[in-house]
């Protein structure tokens, strides 16, 4: 029997059935506000924008690049979220995150940002220079998850990342036939309107909310619509080992067996 001073688990059955299901689960307070704040400081000064200067927000987006300064790790790597990593990818199994990945930051604007189509994020191939040629695999080679971190409120009108509840289980099926070599993005793509059905969740929250997400899980950016900037990163968590989709001792993590499932369904 655990102790009695041993940490609650991040995550209870309910939430780790859903993400088994659907593809994901939201973590409120996952990091803190101050963690936000502290990064959006830094964020701001690489956009060349003002915060009260909203003559300054001419782009629809602006990409910046890898962070690696204490508030990024920090947010990455709370307790909290370690423990729901270990529930969700297994104990022992995955890399400490030790830089916060892209920040696509959204702006309000009546422009299209250009980058608003539904994907998968692919996780191998990044040799070849035409990033449509990335692959993915039906056991997620280099990713464990995709994380969805708010560093800024988002509320429906703040550009929020959409989700198709449950498509993780439709690109299950699509990358299997291809093996371990996988599928471009390009393939991925072109398969995905087979994921149309699927009903749809937006990732609203308030900063230091963390969307834990399968690798397979088809998402698409919006056009910000509101009227403050919105400050989100997608880093994914990597395998510290490769993700097994058959185990004699039966010991599949929730990202496992949600890959299993839709190869059943």
């Amino acid at each position: 029997m655990p102790s009695d001073d041993r940490p609650e688990p991040t995550l209870n059955d309910a939430q780790i059935r859903g993400f088994i299901e659907q593809g994901f689960v939201r973590v409120d307070g996952a990091f803190p506000r101050a963690l936000a704040e502290a990064a959006r400081a830094i964020l701001w000064g690489d956009t060349g924008c003002g915060p009260d200067d909203p003559s300054s927000w001419t782009k629809p987006v602006i990409r910046l690049g890898m962070y690696s300064q204490p508030p990024f790790i920090e947010a990455a790597n709370t307790p909290v979220l370690r423990r729901a990593f270990d529930q969700l990818v297994g104990v022992g199994r995955w890399l400490p995150c030790m830089a916060m990945g892209t920040f696509p930051v959204r702006f309000p604007s009546p422009d299209d940002p250009g980058d608003a189509g539904w994907h998968v994020d692919v996780s191998f191939g990044w040799d070849n220079p035409d990033f449509m040629e990335w692959r993915a695999n039906v056991s997620s080679k280099g990713r464990a998850l995709l994380m969805l971190f708010l560093f800024s409120d988002v509320t429906e009108r703040d550009a929020p990342t959409r989700i198709r509840i449950g498509s993780h289980l439709d690109v299950a099926r699509m990358l299997a036939p291809a093996g371990d070599a996988g599928l471009t993005l390009r393939e991925i793509v072109a398969g995905l309107p087979e994921t149309e059905r699927r009903p749809e969740a937006l990732a609203t929250g308030e900063a230091g909310t963390v969307y834990l997400c399968h690798p397979f899980l088809v998402h698409s950016a919006q056009p910000h619509c509101g009227t403050t900037p919105r400050f989100m990163a997608q880093p994914p968590l990597l395998p510290r080992e490769p993700l097994q989709l058959e185990r004699e001792d039966g010991a599949f993590s929730p990202v496992e067996l949600a890959i299993r499932r839709g190869l059943s369904g």
